[in-house]
């Protein structure tokens, strides 16, 4: 007797519906994905507990007719698919978001399944019921134009996938994070999601163009990536790139918040999360992530879709057109972006600074809590060593240019008036002071501005360092006493084999001894610095880069390190002329809203926000 037989239609029904419906969402996914292929200008989405017990979708697409209904429940039964030249089904070109013909079956073959559905050219409805894969006949009955479908007791036939599902919560949150995705590639339909009574989402229809498209993104992500997010548009051999991505510091601690699709399709695509990452690399902490948005248009010639039964992941014919697409619209846009900072930071500083309400009883109910300057009221002076206004020009050193080198420092002089003629009219303002030797107060037309010195400075002298690697390379300076640095581990052997490259980055060394090198020249960009300090954390560095990468591919984590050590530090006083130094060249360099871990170089406070916190507004 053999031991080979074939499995039941029920068991491979079963099978089938695994693969395709793993949770919920799954379940969502695939019914909503069909009521935007069937045109649908506004789809209505409800839940309970989770999906577990109710899933209910209603749209108003072209809808089925009885002989129709009765087909779409049959398993690779689908309108989706061309035909082509030889009148076969065409894989290769597939434009709609379902194709296989697999949702609704596997569905039915696991749930109580109804489906009610009407086209307009039809006067009546007609509905049909499936219940763990048993097929009813299609019965005339009311309803409108498009169709319903609802799907009760999930995974009543298969009770063991009911015990790995998630807390209701989880998968509630699960169907919220689907329905969101397909409702950022397509804007112009109105989506609303209904859990437990309770409405979730409720997107409107947009108007057509980016305005609208910015609006649904903005509607999903939260206002403040819309006052923080650039347009992306590029387009490369065919390929379109558009979307919003937000900018550095407007960052996140996870990768959830990037939205990624393809020819309007949701994925989660390795290639496309890479590319991403690669983009903001210069900007951005390694554990922080960028917020994006980002939309793929290419020919569906040019990208198999088919390649995991959820469609959630895609292969590409040119993957690296389609990441360099990416990485380059990307870097572009942060690049014009200039000095622009996330305005979250200066509404973080708000919050931070707003008064509370005293308690009723107290004194002055409903005024604001007398603010204090490092625990001195603000009746009495703060104490003079805190606040250095910025100098006489006529006493100020050579500008900007020397801040690499070491400074006088002077006792704090009294504050500086306002010069005639002097304007704000800058981005960054004019500066009036320095606060705690490490903050430099500026002020512009319409409010303040405060920058972080040395953030500010590191980015600068990063962008000098990459600008000067591209051109002629870095400039060295001959140290009049070589500095021997003893090394842990395999530390002067590491910096050792890449020499030659350290060369190009503006370090001349060379092995001195067991576990020791001797350094001869650094970059003369960065003036008087730590050499100890700066060799031991660049050897630090080359522990975790990759050896097969050469450090001009990871200049960002090495001339990130070296600009650190080259920049002004915090406790360092500035003369009004290098203050003012400072923010010219920050309006004039690219990115220098961040420093290069992704930190905010500088808050801008306007007057208006200052005078709400004074009750003037």
């Amino acid at each position: 007797m053999s031991r080979i037989r074939k499995l039941s239609e029920g068991t491979i029904n079963r099978i089938a519906a695994g693969e395709v419906v793993e949770r919920p969402a799954s379940a969502v996914k695939e019914l909503t994905e069909n009521a935007i292929d069937a045109g649908a200008r506004h789809i209505d989405i409800t839940i309970s507990a989770g999906g577990k017990n109710l899933i209910q979708i209603s749209d108003d697409g072209c809808g089925m007719n009885a002989e129709e209904l009765a087909l779409a429940v049959q398993r690779h039964a689908t309108s989706k698919l061309k035909l082509d030249g030889a009148g076969r089904e065409d894989l290769l070109n597939i434009a709609s978001l379902g194709f296989r013909g697999e949702a609704l079956p596997s569905i039915g073959a696991v749930a109580r399944l109804a489906i009610t559905s009407r086209p307009s050219a039809d006067e009546t409805a007609c509905r049909i019921e499936v219940e763990g894969g048993k097929v009813g006949a299609a019965e005339p009955a009311a309803g409108p134009i498009g169709t319903r479908v609802e799907v009760r007791d999930l995974f009543f036939a298969t009770p063991a996938r009911l015990k790995f599902l998630k807390s209701d919560r989880a998968e509630t949150q699960a169907v919220s994070d689907t329905v969101k995705r397909l409702a950022m590639a397509h804007p112009e339909i109105g989506f609303t999601l209904v859990s437990e009574g309770r409405h979730l989402l409720r997107l409107p229809a947009e108007a057509p163009g980016k305005e609208g498209w910015l609006a649904r993104l903005a509607g999903i992500m939260g206002e403040e990536f819309r006052l923080n997010a650039l347009p992306i548009e590029a387009v490369r051999e065919g390929v379109r790139l558009e979307g919003f991505a937000g900018l550095p510091t407007f960052n996140r601690g996870t990768a959830q918040h990037q939205y990624l699709f393809v020819n309007g399709r949701p994925v989660r695509d390795k290639l496309l999360v890479g590319a991403v990452r690669g983009a903001y690399a210069d900007f951005l902490a390694r554990q922080r992530h960028p917020v994006v948005a980002l939309f793929v248009d290419i020919d569906t010639a040019e990208v198999d879709v088919n390649v995991h039964p959820a469609k959630t992941e895609v292969r590409f014919r040119d993957a690296g057109l389609v990441r360099g697409l990416i990485v380059g619209a990307l870097r572009l846009a942060l690049t014009e972006a200039g000095h622009r900072a996330s305005t979250t930071v200066a509404e973080t500083a708000l919050s931070a600074l707003r008064p509370e309400p005293l308690a009723r009883g107290e004194e002055g109910f409903n005024a604001p809590r007398a603010a204090s300057w490092q625990g001195h009221p603000l009746s009495s002076a703060p104490p003079a060593s805190h606040v250095y206004a910025a100098r006489p020009e006529a006493e100020a050193q050579a500008g900007f240019a020397g801040l690499g080198q070491s400074a006088r420092v002077e006792p704090a002089p009294a504050a500086l008036p306002q010069q005639a003629g002097e304007s704000t009219d800058y981005p960054l303002g004019v500066a009036r002071g320095q606060l705690h030797t490490t903050y430099v107060i500026s002020q512009t037309a319409d409010g303040i501005v405060i920058v972080d010195q040395h953030a500010a400075h590191e980015r600068l002298v990063y962008e000098r360092m990459k600008k000067a690697m591209a051109a002629r390379g870095i400039p060295r300076q001959l140290l009049l006493i070589p500095e021997v640095v003893d090394l842990d581990g395999n530390g002067a052997e590491r910096l050792c084999a890449r020499a030659e490259e350290l060369a190009e980055l503006g370090f001349v060394l060379e092995p001195f001894g067991e576990g020791a090198v001797v350094v001869r020249e650094v970059p003369g960009i960065l003036g008087k610095l730590d050499v100890q300090a700066l060799v031991r954390d660049l050897a630090d560095d080359l522990a975790e880069l990759d050896e097969a990468l050469s450090l001009k591919e990871r200049l960002e984590d090495v001339c990130g390190t070296i600009a650190c050590h080259g920049s002004v530090r915090a406790g360092r006083r500035l003369s009004g002329e290098e203050m003012n130094a400072l923010l010219r060249e920050m309006e004039e360099t690219p990115h220098s809203g961040q420093c290069n871990h992704g930190r905010p170089t500088y808050v801008e406070l306007k007057l208006s926000d200052i005078e709400r916190l004074f009750g003037r507004r």
